[in-house]
């Protein structure tokens, strides 16, 4: 009876990972796993002026075509082609900027807003970073600017800084409906797009 109790003692203490010495704790902390980063913005190449991009020095004005569904990238959510932030637009500080939001995609509505929100579009509530600077019923699937249709929008670019210009229809930011829209205090404007 004693061997079998020494035996099952053995074999109890050997499941148990006995036997072995133990082994000495590392010196050196292993290192957390690293948190997802966020995409580095792609390399944009020159300043350039469009044929939907127009500026006047000497009244201090842009007007630019925005043209929702231009091209069938992303499934018709792009902004003049531009989409998930490969293309940036600048204007200077306290020109008078007019857009003209046309809805080419065949067949859903969209929406234009300038938002402070430059990064993880999930839900962004449709809150334009200047006055006047987003289209009507900007998340409405139904009322937001339907296809076929023109919308134009018009405020002044306040503070200089970086912001984004998005479609406010849930969904449609996050999606990659989004391109960079910067306010320069040096007076820079004109169109990038990644190289």
């Amino acid at each position: 009876m004693k061997r079998f109790a020494a035996l099952s003692l053995i074999v109890a203490v050997a499941a148990c990972g006995g036997g072995e010495p133990a082994q000495e704790p590392a010196t050196e902390t292993a290192a957390a796993p690293a948190a997802a980063a966020t995409p580095a913005a792609p390399a944009m190449g020159e300043m350039a002026m469009t044929d939907w991009f127009h500026a006047d020095d000497a009244t201090k004005t842009i007007h630019m075509t925005i043209t929702a569904g231009l091209t069938d990238a992303k499934n018709y959510w792009n902004f003049n082609g531009g989409h998930d932030g490969n293309m940036a637009i600048t204007v200077p500080e306290g020109y008078a900027v007019t857009i003209d939001l046309i809805n080419r995609d065949p067949a859903m509505a969209h929406s234009l807003g300038i938002s402070s929100v430059t990064g993880n579009f999930g839900i962004v509530e449709p809150s334009p970073a200047f006055e006047g600077a987003i289209t009507a019923d900007p998340a409405s699937m139904a009322d937001a600017t339907l296809p076929g249709e023109t919308e134009r929008i018009q405020f002044t670019a306040g503070a200089a800084g970086s912001y984004s210009m998005i479609c406010f229809v849930p969904g449609h930011a996050a999606a990659g409906m989004w391109i960079h829209f910067h306010v320069s205090a040096d007076g820079t404007k004109g169109v990038q797009t990644a190289m």
